[in-house]
């Protein structure tokens, strides 16, 4: 019998949705940091295997939006909870509930899907963790099931993907078995770029940032990747701190990010960048279209 369906996760900004995604399809496809609301689209990433086909919905963290691209991932993520076949609720192993997580269980009340909680960061827990805080998470829903996994460790996957298989119901193979996400090749182009400018900048800056690869194609001749892409910010002075001294941090953030692109595309890769100034784009809907935030 072969499985499928869609399988919203959730959680808070920064618990490890995109590390678990990246982890249990064995390659990395969606950005990760350390920095709250890295993700910003609803991005649906492909496992395959013999027996199954499982299409994970990665969501933007829940939280207070402060500006229409805040509405805009706040919505995407609330969008997840409807027509899927599973929920994965994902927090912290190592604090007991917050605010957050009670509003998103919450939230949770009126779904129809399966929820599971997973427990992530149990790298990070203290040794009594799941004494001390399990019961108070299951105080606040009724779960399917719950898991204890580090995705950064990768620990206890293969127990979270069989639990993930069991619910799901026999279903059509929707993709093709290479097909590891579903959007086109430039979106993902811009994503490895406006993780690498995460990394290096602090505070509002990355944030603030907006990737656009304006072309992407092979060199007629060559086995080689030719990527334009401008990066976009709301003031003169964060494109200032994003070029730095004599392009030292844009030659930084253009390096790590061709390295990443060539890894992921298989490919040697020549970058271009540009930094471009379009003042208080996460505030105006056309800018919020223009980047793909629909």
């Amino acid at each position: 019998m072969f499985v499928s369906g869609f399988v919203s996760v959730i959680g808070r900004p920064n618990v490890g949705k995109s590390t678990l995604i990246n982890s249990l399809l064995g390659k990395k496809v969606l950005i990760v940091s350390d920095k709250p609301q890295t993700t910003r689209n609803r991005i649906q990433a492909i496992l395959t295997t013999e027996n199954a086909q499982v299409i994970f919905l990665d969501t933007p963290g829940l939280h207070k939006p402060k500006h229409k691209l805040g509405d805009y991932m706040v919505k995407s993520a609330l969008g997840a909870l409807k027509e899927v076949e599973l929920i994965l609720f994902m927090v912290e192993a190592f604090c007991p509930p917050g605010p957050g997580d009670t509003y998103i269980a919450s939230l949770l009340q009126g779904v129809k899907a399966p929820v599971f909680l997973v427990m992530n960061k149990t790298d990070l827990a203290p040794q009594d963790y799941e004494e001390k805080f399990l019961p108070l998470y299951r105080k606040l829903y009724d779960f399917k099931g719950f898991f204890l996994i580090s995705a950064r460790e990768e620990q206890n996957l293969e127990s979270l993907l069989n639990g993930i298989t069991e619910v799901l119901p026999e279903g059509p193979q929707y993709y093709p078995s290479e097909m590891l996400v579903d959007h086109p090749e430039q979106f993902l182009a811009g994503e490895m770029i406006r993780e690498k400018i995460f990394m290096k900048t602090r505070e509002e800056i990355p944030h603030s940032v907006a990737v656009e690869v304006s072309s992407m194609e092979l060199r007629k001749g060559k086995d080689l990747l030719d990527i334009q892409a401008v990066i976009y910010v709301e003031k003169d002075s964060q494109k200032k701190i994003i070029i730095g001294r004599n392009g030292s941090m844009l030659k930084e953030i253009g390096t790590e990010a061709r390295h990443e692109l060539e890894r992921v595309f298989g490919n040697p890769v020549f970058l271009d960048l540009w930094v471009k100034v379009k003042k208080d784009w996460r505030k105006k809907e056309n800018n919020l279209r223009q980047f793909g935030y629909e």
